[in-house]
């Protein structure tokens, strides 16, 4: 399989997933899933603009729809994006440990294989905050495609924060690590409780 696992068909990822191979890994299924959620999203977009009942605000939601659209592409890129970033990390701890540099290329890996996850959190935030404008102002005949959205994109926030908080915690340089680490637990902090409200919310409809 490429490094680009979106390629494939949804069987062939999770067969990957599922095997020893070391990407993807949590971090390609956090983006998969954060995708997942920005699409639902858009489902509920699409479901939404046209109807006479929501003119009032089919403006706002086209434009979301855009957003999601770029926010779609964007997390699916992540999938590679992370199984490259942790290539270089796995090939390091091959290096012999009498090595050097070992250390220092250890380091440099480590501090490159956080970006992805950082990103891919950075992106399910401006998903839930989508997500959270589809569930109040779209098509409620689509509103528990809001509330799945907004469980997917707080699953993948959350998935992506381990794959962040994995790799800090093995850095020598603990200031870059609890600014890393400080970075996630605002994410986490604000968008979480934002997720939760959505999907509360829904199910609270729909009993």
């Amino acid at each position: 399989m490429t490094r680009d696992c979106t390629q494939h068909t949804c069987r062939e990822f999770v067969s990957v997933l599922a095997s020893a191979a070391p990407a993807p890994g949590g971090g390609g299924a956090a983006a998969l899933v954060g995708a997942v959620g920005a699409a639902l999203g858009n489902m509920v977009g699409a479901l939404t603009v046209g109807k006479k009942k929501y003119a009032a605000v089919e403006g706002e939601i086209a434009a979301l729809m855009e957003k999601c659209d770029a926010l779609q592409t964007a997390l699916l890129d992540q999938v590679a994006a992370d199984a490259e970033s942790f290539e270089p990390l796995a090939r390091a701890y091959g290096i012999p440990k009498d090595d050097p540099s070992r250390a220092d290329v250890i380091e440099a890996a480590t501090v490159a294989a956080c970006e992805a996850p950082l990103r891919i959190m950075e992106l399910c935030c401006e998903a839930i905050r989508a997500v959270a404008v589809f569930a109040e102002k779209g098509s409620r005949l689509a509103v528990s495609d809001a509330g799945c959205a907004a469980a997917c994109c707080r699953a993948a926030l959350e998935s992506a924060s381990l794959n962040v908080l994995i790799n800090t915690r093995a850095l020598r340089d603990r200031a870059l690590a609890e600014g890393m680490n400080a970075r996630v637990e605002a994410m986490l902090g604000e968008y979480v409780p934002m997720a939760d409200r959505v999907y509360k919310a829904v199910r609270a409809g729909l009993v």
